[in-house]
């Protein structure tokens, strides 16, 4: 139960103002972005309150790298946080153009059904495919979701995170889709410390029975791991002795896709 420090009229005003305050922030960024640059006098003026309080809000943007003072005294302009983040959701946005000729590309060597994937909560989400050569086709398509422990690109994602952001994406018993299924945070925890350690991810039945993949990453401009493109056929055509060999094709392509995001390692 919370006390009454936590829940009373001062813990209100306090929330308040906060908010205010974010509020303030992201306005004032706003109105350097509309003007170019800006002083803090002007800055006050559209907001309507005094330049100390502009001052302190504008100190906190620029130690953050949201603002940067210009040479001409007293005039900020947007900083590179901002170009920072914009860069990577437009790498995420520009996944499938900079990604589907090389999933195609990929589908075509191998024979087998080629997918890009990017994490959502706990699940992955497909943003772009590309259907092998053979004649079985996999029940995948763009936008379906599928859970990201039991699959090979969720793996290659869910490795990317902090142990904190591990255990709050994901439950302490997983839901389980077929007998291979991982299901208890542990046995995941050690999966995925391999995967870090080898660069990529399979699943040997682990979502389907019958079906197998293979995944790796891929890096937008800060060398962060955004999405993973994964290698997925049933298990006659594409059993384990073959994850080596499809494996390095993957990591080729997702060389391309990487360095057509900026990625320069």
């Amino acid at each position: 139960m919370a006390t009454s420090a936590e829940s009373g009229p001062g813990a209100r005003r306090d929330g308040t103002a906060a908010v205010q305050s974010v509020d303030r922030a992201l306005t004032a960024l706003e109105i350097v972005a509309k003007l170019g640059a800006a002083g803090v006098t002007e800055i006050a003026a559209e907001l309507g309150v005094h330049k100390s309080t502009v001052s302190r809000l504008i100190a906190v943007l620029e130690a953050r790298g949201y603002v940067e003072q210009l040479s001409e005294r007293g005039k900020y302009r947007l900083g590179f946080t901002v170009v920072r983040l914009a860069g990577s959701t437009s790498a995420h946005m520009d996944l499938p153009r900079q990604s589907q000729d090389v999933c195609d590309d990929l589908a075509a060597r191998v024979g087998e059904t080629t997918n890009i994937a990017i994490l959502d909560s706990d699940r992955i989400i497909n943003v772009a495919e590309a259907v092998g050569s053979s004649g079985v086709a996999l029940r995948t398509w763009v936008g379906q979701s599928c859970p990201a422990h039991a699959t090979s690109s969720g793996k290659v994602l869910l490795a990317e995170l902090s142990a904190a952001d591990l255990r709050t994406r994901l439950t302490r018993r997983l839901e389980s889709f077929a007998p291979n299924t991982i299901t208890d945070l542990p046995t995941l925890r050690t999966q995925l410390d391999q995967v870090r350690r080898q660069g990529w991810a399979a699943c040997e039945e682990e979502l389907e029975i019958g079906l197998n993949a293979v995944a790796a990453p891929i890096r937008d401009s800060d060398g962060r791991i955004i999405a993973a493109l994964s290698v997925s056929g049933p298990t006659y055509r594409m059993s384990a002795d073959r994850f080596p060999e499809i494996i390095d094709r993957t990591m080729e392509s997702t060389t391309i896709i990487s360095r057509r995001l900026g990625y320069t390692a």
